[in-house]
């Protein structure tokens, strides 16, 4: 299973240091956008019935060229693991999370999801 997903806003990366009442905003929005993107993939709680856990792979394609610290990425994708989680109905703490930056750049952010432990 794959989707692919809108580059986290710079306001989600953990060196914005805005306001948490403001990055709290930013978190929902993406939050139900990954989740709305998910669904329209055709993510639902039957993608991974009987997996204990799941292999996950994002591929960063960053906006632009510049230098971007990868667990910082890693970091402000939370809100969009999450949102998958939400339309799995899967349980995040069974993600192993794998994660990589292409030469390209198209901000976006592409997700692999496979069953681990089960039928998927």
């Amino acid at each position: 299973m794959h989707v692919t997903l809108p580059f986290p806003p710079k306001e989600l990366n953990p060196n914005s240091r805005l306001h948490f009442m403001k990055v709290a905003k930013f978190k929902k929005h993406y939050r139900q956008t990954c989740w709305a993107l998910a669904k329209e993939a055709g993510f639902d709680s039957t993608s991974l019935a009987g997996c204990e856990k799941a292999e996950v792979h994002l591929m960063f394609y960053p906006p632009d060229r510049r230098h971007r610290d990868m667990d910082n990425m890693f970091a402000s994708m939370k809100a969009g693991l999450d949102g998958l989680a939400d339309a799995l109905h899967f349980n995040d703490k069974g993600f192993r999370v794998t994660l990589d930056v292409a030469d390209d750049t198209g901000s976006k952010v592409v997700v692999e999801i496979r069953g681990l432990g089960g039928v998927a």
